[in-house]
């Protein structure tokens, strides 16, 4: 089911309204009919301000203000960009703890063209200090992690995707599995294309380790297994070279050198299915296989 990570969003999100009188929940129109029995069992909590994503966010961090746990959910570039000012001063520099929950993932929204296209919204959230930033690859991953942290009292952006790997893993915030092991790189595959990422290296020796979580980032299992010489490429689901921050900061005590494969940072004027972008861009397998081997300079 193309939808099933925002269906387990959904479901977490009343869930938790259900168990924890602190919980909040704040939509600007979207989900909304996911979310109807939840906005109805808890009005003084749950609120759909309609269409407007500043007041969302800003309405999320009244609730933080008085000691609730506010989530707030939309679509990626309606809740990463369009309030961007709003999370990076009501929650970012008040210090707030909120949890930013995004569908869509850079293009799911394929046919809507760029107003509902974001590949920059993870760039855009690590910009904020003390903003974290999970990325889900499967839907039974989306529980585990937002239970994890909406109530943690640091700000958190979730995103997800209609697009899942083959299998979920058991996920953690700030913590990585290692799917395979090899010689010549490190593969860091970044939530929903770590699947598409084993299939194009299958016959290629490159140890390939899967995250969830871009920040805080797992140093100490990227050291382990990288090498004192490594080679380190990511495999991101968000403009190229997001990820490559965290990696350089966490290798710095060691030469290395770093490749990105994600979204080309290009504006995509063409359309069709998430798939056809993923073939555009670069990110589906072949793509993902071409751009390993030209880094690997094979």
């Amino acid at each position: 089911m193309a939808d099933r990570m925002r269906v387990a969003f959904a479901r977490t999100a009343r869930a938790l309204l259900d168990e924890d009188p602190r919980a909040a929940l704040v939509l600007a129109e979207i989900s909304e009919h996911y979310l109807t029995d939840a906005l109805v069992r808890h009005p003084e909590r749950a609120i759909n301000v309609g269409i407007m994503e500043a007041t969302m966010v800003g309405v999320a961090a009244g609730f933080a203000l008085e000691g609730f746990h506010p989530i707030a959910h939309s679509i990626g570039p309606f809740i990463a960009e369009r309030p961007f000012e709003q999370l990076k001063l009501d929650f970012g520099y008040q210090g707030l703890g909120g949890t930013f929950v995004a569908i869509g993932g850079s293009y799911d929204y394929s046919t809507e063209g760029g107003t509902h296209h974001a590949p920059g919204d993870v760039a855009a959230m690590l910009s904020i200090p003390g903003m974290e930033v999970l990325v889900p690859g499967h839907g039974y991953e989306v529980e585990p992690l937002l239970r994890e942290v909406y109530a943690n009292g640091r700000p958190t952006y979730l995103r997800t995707s209609s697009r899942a790997n083959a299998e979920a893993s058991a996920v953690a915030v700030g913590r990585m599995e290692v799917l395979r092991r090899g010689d010549l790189a490190t593969i860091v595959a970044v939530g929903p294309l770590a699947t598409s990422t084993l299939a194009a290296v299958a016959d290629l020796d490159v140890t390939v380790l899967y995250a969830t979580s871009v920040r805080p980032f797992d140093a100490a299992t990227l050291i382990a297994v990288a090498g004192d010489r490594p080679h380190v490429i990511a495999v991101e689901p968000f403009y190229d070279g997001t990820m490559v921050p965290m990696l350089a900061g966490a290798l710095r005590h060691v030469p290395s050198r770093f490749d990105a494969i994600g979204v080309t940072r290009a504006f995509i004027h063409d359309y069709g299915t998430p798939e056809d972008l993923d073939a555009k861009v670069g990110l589906d397998v072949a793509g993902i296989r071409r751009r390993v081997l030209a880094a690997l300079g094979t």
